[in-house]
């Protein structure tokens, strides 16, 4: 379990190296990930895989394949491939390894190799527990962790107060229905714009609900002066596109839900999650694509749009490093209207010292108290 940004690929590209001579296997459910598999693998091993997807056929002598879950779930694409063909399978973004497609291909090779699931966000939507397949956490690095040394850029939080009511939204398998967001949404795209004309001097990458609510805000941006484009999973020029913000020719990008897993951009500064979520590992995958460090970067900017929620749980940037819901509070109160992750949580972990300090001294005035072992701890 390491977060966005961490370097899980290159992890796995390494293990696979260390492998050798027994082959891998690696699962992934999108081109992104597949296509950045097999360049962090050539890049940092100089291993040349193969991939098996659709039309591409990997050779039984490939020492490492990259496979599309799509594909193998296919009795006829996975039976080509012998029970013991593999030593190690790797499942990206192995939150997704309880579904079927996952869990037939993986039963097909698991009796003959060692299975490693590697995510940043092992809690699911769905609420399902991934220990019903894997036995144990080999690795698991905090956020927070690698901010401090170094890894991963710090995160800023500035709060923006917005009007949209999401009482009315709603909720499809466990989050807001996305058509129901993107119609509530619509009427404040041009305030939204505002806001982002306020910070035209970062490179934001920007989370829609719907295709068409994307399309029309990157518009209402253009309107203003900004170097704003759209991508979707149909934009025909889609690579170009993001070259074109890779190049800095576009400084804000705006999509509908496409670039949450397998996207490398580590020249992102800023953040905007216009997609409310109840989901922490949707979240987390969002603010995900700006952590990464970059030359002349010194922090991610996460504009944190203040929904009324009503009834509802909404993740915000405490949930990234929170353990539950009292802490996310306390972290959320600490950050007030612009604040630093960080500094949030050392604050908070301040007063919690001080509440504990002062309990235990009040204990030692009291005679004949028994003192709990576990509120001690």
């Amino acid at each position: 379990v390491l977060p966005t940004g961490a370097g899980k690929t290159i992890l796995f590209s390494r293990l696979a190296q260390d492998y050798q001579p027994q082959r891998t296997l690696i699962l992934a459910h999108r081109e992104e990930l597949i296509t950045q598999a097999v360049d962090k693998l050539r890049a940092s091993t100089g291993i040349e895989a193969q991939v098996e997807m659709g039309e591409e056929r990997a050779s039984l002598d490939a020492p490492v394949v990259v496979a599309s879950v799509q594909t193998l779930m296919r009795e006829k694409r996975r039976e080509r491939w012998p029970r013991d063909h593999f030593g190690l399978v790797v499942v990206d973004e192995a939150h997704h390894a309880l579904a079927d497609s996952y869990l037939n291909t993986l039963g097909h090779f698991h009796d003959h190799a060692k299975v490693l699931g590697v995510s940043a966000t092992p809690d699911r939507g769905d609420k399902k527990n991934l220990g019903r397949y894997f036995e144990n956490i080999a690795c698991e690095v905090t956020l927070l962790d690698l901010v401090n040394q170094g890894w991963l850029s710090p995160i800023k939080v500035k709060t923006v107060p917005l009007g949209m009511d999401l009482r009315g939204v709603r909720t499809t398998a466990g989050d807001f229905s996305a058509d129901d967001l993107g119609h509530a949404l619509e009427p404040y795209l041009e305030q939204i714009a505002d806001v982002m004309v306020e910070n035209r001097h970062r490179k934001t990458l920007v989370f829609l609900p719907l295709i068409a609510v994307s399309k029309r805000f990157a518009e209402i941006c253009r309107d203003r002066g900004l170097l704003a484009e759209h991508v979707d999973g149909q934009t025909t020029e889609r690579q170009a596109t993001l070259e074109r913000f890779r190049r800095d020719e576009t400084r804000i990008l705006c999509n509908a839900m496409l670039l949450t897993e397998g996207y490398d951009e580590p020249s992102i500064d800023c953040v905007v999650c216009l997609r409310p979520t109840k989901v922490r590992a949707l979240y987390s995958q969002i603010i995900g694509r700006g952590t990464r460090i970059w030359p002349g970067k010194d922090h991610l900017l996460v504009l944190d749009f203040l929904w009324q929620a009503g009834e509802h749980s909404l993740m915000r940037p405490a949930n990234l490093i929170a353990e539950d819901e009292a802490d996310a509070k306390a972290l959320t109160d600490k950050l007030g209207a612009e604040g630093d992750l960080e500094e949030a949580r050392e604050e908070v972990n301040a007063d919690r010292t001080r509440s504990l300090t002062e309990r235990l001294r009040a204990n030692r005035t009291r005679r004949g108290s028994v003192l709990d072992p576990l509120e001690l701890a």
